[in-house]
C-alpha cells in the first residue's frame, strides 16, 4: 500500500513539474510582447506559482490552500496581461486579488462585492479593476499611488468646500433641542 502512494505521489510531483514547464514555455513566448516591467511582473507570477507548485508536492500546504492561491496567480496574470495589452503601456500598478472572505484583509469595513464598480476607487487606496473568475470569483484591485491618492483628497475637499455654506447664511438652528424655559 505504501509502495502504492510512493508511486502515486511521484507521479502527481511529475505532472506537476510537467505541468508548470509547459505553462513556463507558453508563458515566455507570450512575454515578448511586452516590456521589461511587464515581464518581470509575469516572471515574478511565475515564480511564485512555482513556489505554490513545490510546496504542494512536499505536502507542506493543502489542496485547498493551494488551489486558491494557484488561481489568484492565474487571475493577477490575466488581469496585468489585459492592462498591458489595453493601455500599450510597460507599466502596472500594485495589483491585489482577493477572494469575497478575504476583502477584510484589504478593508477595515469591506464593501459588498456586489456593489463594487469598476473603475470605482475604494476607501481612497485602491480603484477596482474588476472581477476574474478563476475556479472563484477574485475581485482585483488596483493600489493607488501616493500622487493619485492626494489629488483624489483634494478633489473631495474642494467639493466639501464648495457645499459648505457661506459665513453670512443661516441655515437653521445649530443644536437639535431647544433650550429648557426657566419659569420662577
Amino acid at each position: 500500500m505504501s509502495n502504492f502512494r510512493e508511486k502515486l505521489s511521484a507521479a502527481v510531483v511529475l505532472f506537476l513539474l510537467l505541468a508548470t514547464s509547459a505553462r513556463a514555455e507558453q508563458s515566455k513566448a507570450s512575454e515578448g510582447e511586452f516590456g521589461p516591467v511587464v515581464s518581470a511582473y509575469l516572471g515574478y507570477l511565475r515564480n511564485e506559482q512555482e513556489v505554490v507548485d513545490d510546496r504542494v508536492s512536499r505536502r507542506e500546504i493543502s489542496v485547498g490552500y493551494y488551489r486558491r492561491n494557484s488561481n489568484r496567480i492565474k487571475a493577477l496574470r490575466q488581469i496585468a496581461v489585459r492592462l498591458a495589452r489595453d493601455t500599450h503601456n510597460d507599466y502596472l500598478p500594485e495589483l491585489e486579488a482577493v477572494a469575497g472572505d478575504e476583502l477584510g484583509l484589504l478593508f477595515e469595513h469591506p464593501p459588498r462585492p456586489g456593489a463594487l464598480r469598476v473603475g470605482e476607487v475604494v476607501r481612497n487606496t485602491f480603484r477596482f479593476l474588476g472581477t476574474i473568475r478563476s475556479g472563484e470569483p477574485f475581485y482585483i484591485f488596483a493600489r493607488l499611488d501616493t500622487y493619485e491618492q492626494a489629488e483624489i483628497m483634494e478633489r473631495a475637499a474642494a467639493a466639501a468646500k464648495k457645499t459648505e455654506p457661506s459665513p453670512g447664511i443661516q441655515t437653521g438652528p445649530k443644536s437639535a433641542t431647544r433650550s429648557r424655559r426657566v419659569v420662577p
